[in-house]
């Protein structure tokens, strides 16, 4: 047991959505697995943190070269709780998902899925996060298994660069339709978002959020494109966000 790797998986759609038990199925032949996930849906947290509540975390499951907790944070806290309190060793991989909804674009920004991968690149944890762009809870997870398992071993075999991590979005399409796997760039794109004004039973006015993607100027070397060409879209993403083509011309500004 001491010569397989450690691998964490977490997710933002809790630890009981179809989503991650697809992945917790293609990832266990792969090596000693623990989940560490939250109890409830986190979606759009994004990489927030616990800092004003308790956190708690309760084992599931634990058995040969597998255990499972589920913990009361977003999907960042599964990450911190796991390195800390969970495992006696950083984990050799970490992956996370799979997200029901696409993660492409600025979706990444509010992704928790894509909080807890960067998470473990901050840590030098080699991360990947697999996202299936279909939000339903009865969504086809069986058609991304071969890519997954695809990417999982690639990582598995050859690592990735220092503070780099993967961001993976799987067209929601059967098997023999998905071209195979596309290596982009983020897709420039915004949310048109707008509030729906309802009142609740007391009287109260109360808001609920809704939206459209836009998709701005992208062309064919980007994440959206391949997904709507039915490619497995692979970004490598960092979590230094230092904007590098405007450095000149700010110091010569100040």
């Amino acid at each position: 047991m001491k010569d397989k790797p450690l691998i964490l998986i977490t997710n933002d759609d809790s630890v009981k959505a179809p989503g991650i038990r697809a992945l917790i199925n293609y990832v266990r032949p792969f090596g000693r697995v623990v989940v560490v996930a939250p109890d409830r849906p986190q979606s759009g947290t994004a990489h927030a943190v616990t800092i004003a509540h308790l956190l708690r975390i309760e084992l599931i499951t634990k058995e040969e070269d597998y255990e499972e907790y589920s913990c009361s944070g977003t999907p960042a806290d599964c990450v911190k709780m796991a390195f800390k309190i969970v495992l006696s060793r950083r984990p050799d991989f970490l992956f996370s998902g799979i997200n029901h909804g696409s993660n492409a674009s600025i979706n990444i920004i509010y992704s928790g899925t894509m909080a807890a991968v960067l998470e473990g690149a901050l840590a030098g944890v080699p991360s990947v996060g697999f996202s299936l762009t279909n939000y339903s809870l009865s969504a086809d997870f069986g058609p991304s298994e071969q890519f997954i398992k695809t990417i999982v071993s690639d990582v598995m075999a050859h690592g990735l660069p220092r503070g780099v991590c993967l961001n993976v979005n799987i067209p929601d399409i059967a098997e023999g339709e998905i071209k195979g796997i596309k290596v982009c760039r983020q897709a420039e794109g915004t949310w048109e978002e707008d509030f729906d004004e309802r009142k609740d039973p007391n009287g109260r006015n109360y808001y609920w959020m809704k939206g459209m993607y836009v998709s701005i100027g992208n062309g064919q070397d980007t994440d959206q494109w391949a997904l709507e060409n039915n490619y497995v879209a692979v970004v490598p993403v960092q979590f230094d966000l230092t904007a590098n083509s405007a450095l000149e011309t700010l110091r010569k500004r100040f």
